[in-house]
């Protein structure tokens, strides 16, 4: 019988951080305040900062491949920044719906959808808790919304803060977070009559909670005060003391074959055309990319594959002929089959791609 290992004591490690709050609060200023940040932004919220960012996602596939990207190369960054929750979980409803090939996730029946969004949120939580072994701490950026609640044990309901999220997302993220921060102002009613009849509110300073309250959720696995300014300052020493070092044995990205850069989309309007676009030549395919074949060429940029690839994946699967131009292809195709499983499309192009001859 194989010997039980008993571990004792804290094992450190790097951290997983949920930031919540209303807008405009400086969640995103927060976070930047973490060791080496690296940003993704769902939502260009970081245009005017100082910070490293990634390009910013413009698929669900592309944020997923994002994240593997940074867990698979550790020295990029000490601190992975996912700004914000609530946008990614957008891109998630959308992939879905395209993959489903409905207008709504509501289209699904009910309830039925967010379980669909959950479980796929869940993939994303999974290859950030990779991350998180690898040694780079992990900080979600969400905004906050108000919802009424009501105690299953007493009458009558009041207002709480709660993450911007699908309840099944939110509670996903709350149990994954070690430290689930809510930042908000902190204001005073003070009375303006003797009788104590008429308040006006006074104060507003920032501040951020780590425990549970009736009007938000909190929590911290680090004994924290119930109250901090919102600044990095008071929680700096947790993540000194947490600091890993990343694996030396971290394998990187393969790289791709060199070749001529995929093309970039023009700057045009991001309204798709209700009739697919005619087929043109080479110089003018630039003007009329969709925004559908943007997040398609953002994805083939990213991973260092060609448009002829693509076609010729698309024709060995019985799709389409390979001489078919990618822009003639259908919407519903590109978004349920060529973006909602690049993953598996990647891997058959990197596993067919021909060896150069030098």
């Amino acid at each position: 019988m194989r010997q039980l290992k008993i571990i004792p004591g804290k094992l450190g490690g790097a951290m997983k951080v949920v930031i919540y709050g209303p807008e405009g609060i400086g969640k995103s200023t927060l976070a930047a305040k973490f060791p080496r940040p690296l940003f993704i932004d769902t939502e260009g919220s970081t245009r005017h900062m100082d910070v490293q960012r990634t390009e910013r996602p413009t698929s669900w596939a592309m944020l997923l491949e994002l994240v593997r990207c940074i867990k698979a190369d550790p020295g990029l960054c000490s601190t992975l920044v996912i700004d914000t929750a609530d946008w990614a979980e957008q891109l998630c409803i959308t992939s879905i719906c395209d993959s489903k090939r409905i207008s709504g996730i509501e289209d699904m029946g009910y309830g039925k959808g967010y379980v669909y969004v959950a479980e796929e949120f869940g993939r994303l939580l999974n290859l950030l808790e990779e991350a998180v072994d690898n040694g780079i701490h992990v900080v979600l950026t969400a905004h906050a919304m108000m919802r009424k609640f009501e105690q299953p044990d007493e009458m009558g309901a009041y207002d709480r803060w709660e993450l911007k999220l699908q309840k099944k997302t939110a509670a996903l993220v709350k149990e994954w977070a070690d430290l689930l921060l809510f930042a908000n102002y902190k204001t005073l009613s003070v009375a303006v009559d003797d009788k104590g009849q008429k308040f006006k509110p006074q104060g507003g300073r920032r501040v951020m909670f780590t425990t549970h309250h009736p009007c938000w959720d909190a929590k911290n696995r680090l004994g924290l005060p119930e109250e901090l300014p919102l600044e990095f300052a008071p929680l700096a020493p947790y993540f000194d003391a947490a600091a890993v070092s990343a694996p030396t044995t971290a394998p990187a990205p393969a790289p791709a074959p060199p070749a001529e850069a995929a093309p970039n989309p023009a700057d045009t309007s991001p309204t798709a055309p209700e009739q697919p676009a005619p087929q043109t030549d080479n110089a003018q395919e630039l003007k009329t990319k969709t925004s559908t074949l943007k997040a398609l060429q953002d994805l083939m940029e990213q991973g260092g594959v060609l448009d002829y690839e693509v076609k010729a994946a698309v024709a060995a699967k019985g799709y389409f002929p390979e001489d078919m131009p990618i822009e003639d292809y259908p919407d519903d195709f590109i978004k349920g089959v060529l973006i909602g499983a690049w993953r598996q499309v990647h891997e058959w192009i990197e596993k067919n791609r021909a060896p150069l001859p030098f």
